[in-house]
């Protein structure tokens, strides 16, 4: 048997076998020295991080996943129906609005709101002009860590579920109405079982961020893993203590994909497609209309319009002092990033995509799903993951150039565009890899067998039919990977090169040195370059429903 798998594997193997094989490294590097690291032991300040901190990071990350967990189905869902099913004054209008939030960093998001509701801020401000007083409200505890990265992240639900939604069978919901349910209990009893796999699709990505996001927490005071981690390994200086919680922090991300896979078990929610019947949307009563209208504004308001609002205003007061010859060398500086990240990133989801194609082992042919990992993997993680290994890469770097050549080469890996743009992409790839991977199976596989039965080889069919075919995924992998570029923090904090800033940087330590204002303009400018796939994100899902 085992000589029967040898000739198997020998006669299947081919280079893009071992192709495959280097590309499966490139993903699972950042997991796998933290995996082995852990063998090093823990650093000084473990076990006095386990007497005092350990639990309290716990709670705080438990509490978080709890609370995002109900703010976000509640605003995520109850839009997602109320768009999709009724008939609402200015339609089409909510349907994108709903979507914008996501273009605002939470980090962004959290400083708007300590800002609008700090002492003599701008809602101070409101009442006092208005002749009436307010007693002091502050959001920069826990409890309102979790309204706004709720009220930032709901779209990820609402996406989803609007989706589903839109492709609902109307027959099923017209046969349980016919059957004497109400709204009501067709809602809860066949529409929503129907959606939950999407939905709660939507949710891991919600999680997904909040365990990842820093910003906010640390503005807000809040102890998570994330900030004990940048604690570990600015403060304290010990990677081994900040490994160990990068390890805690990675288990807690596994289980709760694996709650998710547990969850969905082997379950099919198949639902008829365009040629069914689809339900048409109900008109409402002038008063519930005014109501769901209401209701379904809200997020809107809160998630967009009242941080937006507030960063404006910021930034008519601050501009003259923000705006400069060095702020404009940082914009320049996140956008030249943000664009190679994306091109590097969506080529490798290229790679990633075909290579356990046109290689022949079955094994391997699955392996383009680990390029999901690297969303699953907190930013903070991702970077510890990078730096260790680069570091001993560095080592022997200079330890070679000492011995042949007497010259001391300093860091030449660590503290460059090399190793941020690598852990960028290690970050990003899931975002690039499932539109392209969508792109492809609609392709599918026969124009390419065509190809090749014609005596055209693997690269030159690539070329001449995939890669044209693929021009709209590319795209929109693009401009996704690039959003999500320009707004991302933890990972950049810890592996920016000394002498290149970014604007989600620069926003960050403005709010950390309680110049709150003038992190408004570096905002809005990362905002404006998210709004822009935001519409092309919502031009997709009703494209995908026609």
């Amino acid at each position: 048997m085992k000589l029967f798998r040898f000739t198997y594997l020998r006669r299947d193997f081919n280079k893009w076998s071992i192709y495959t094989l280097a590309i499966i490294a490139f993903i699972v590097i950042p997991i796998l020295t933290i995996f082995f690291k852990l063998f090093s032991g823990p650093g000084e300040s473990w076990s006095h991080m386990i007497k005092y901190l350990l639990l309290d990071y716990s709670l705080n990350s438990l509490y978080l996943i709890l609370g995002c967990t109900l703010l976000t189905l509640v605003f995520g869902v109850s839009s997602a129906w109320i768009v999709s099913r009724y008939k609402l004054p200015f339609q089409r209008a909510l349907e994108w609005l709903l979507i914008l939030p996501l273009a605002i960093p939470s980090y962004i998001t959290a400083y708007a709101y300590a800002g609008f509701f700090d002492y003599g801020g701008s809602l101070e401000f409101l009442l006092r002009n208005i002749g009436l007083t307010s007693s002091k409200f502050s959001v920069t505890n826990i409890y309102g860590l979790i309204f706004v990265l709720s009220i930032s992240l709901f779209p990820y639900v609402y996406v989803v579920s609007r989706a589903v939604f839109l492709y609902q069978s109307g027959r099923l919901i017209e046969a349980s109405k016919s059957l004497g349910a109400s709204e009501f209990q067709t809602f809860f009893k066949i529409v929503l079982p129907m959606a939950r796999p999407a939905i709660v699709g939507g949710l891991v990505l919600v999680l997904m961020e909040v365990l990842n996001d820093y910003g906010a927490a640390k503005y807000y005071g809040v102890h998570t893993f994330t900030t004990g981690i940048f604690r570990s390994w600015f403060a304290l200086e010990e990677i081994s203590t900040a490994v160990y919680l990068s390890a805690i922090l990675l288990v807690l991300v596994f289980a709760i994909i694996g709650i998710e896979r547990f969850l969905r078990g082997n379950r099919s929610y198949e639902i008829s497609g365009k040629s069914d019947f689809k339900l048409p949307k109900l008109a409402l009563s002038p008063s519930w209309r005014v109501l769901v209208f209401i209701v379904v504004s809200i997020p809107i308001l809160c998630g967009f319009v009242l941080p937006l609002g507030q960063l404006l205003y910021w930034t008519v007061l601050t501009f003259s002092k923000v705006a400069s010859l060095s702020f404009i060398t940082i914009a320049f500086q996140s956008l030249g990033i943000a664009f190679l990240t994306s091109l590097l990133t969506v080529t490798f989801a290229l790679l990633v995509v075909h290579f356990p194609l046109w290689n022949r082992i079955k094994l391997l042919s699955k392996s383009s799903h680990l390029a999901v990992l690297g969303y699953a993997i907190p930013g903070a993680v991702i970077a510890i993951g990078v730096m260790i290994p680069t570091l001993h890469l560095d080592k022997w770097l200079i330890k070679v150039g000492k011995q042949m050549f007497d010259l001391d080469l300093g860091l030449l890996i660590n503290g460059t565009l090399v190793v941020l743009i690598y852990a960028y992409i290690i970050r990003f790839i899931a975002v690039a890899f499932n539109p392209i991977e969508a792109g492809q199976l609609k392709i599918g596989k026969s124009l390419s067998e065509s190809s090749r039965l014609l005596g055209k080889g693997t690269l030159k069919t690539f070329f001449k039919i995939d890669l044209p075919l693929l021009k709209p995924s590319l795209f929109s992998a693009f401009i996704l990977v690039f959003v999500d570029a320009m707004k991302e923090l933890p990972l950049t904090l810890i592996l920016k090169p000394y002498d290149i800033n970014t604007l989600a940087v620069k926003a960050y330590e403005y709010a950390s040195d309680e110049l709150v204002m003038e992190s408004a303009l570096p905002s809005l400018c990362i905002i404006i370059t998210g709004v822009i796939p935001i519409l092309f994100l919502n031009r997709l899902i009703l494209n995908g429903t026609k």
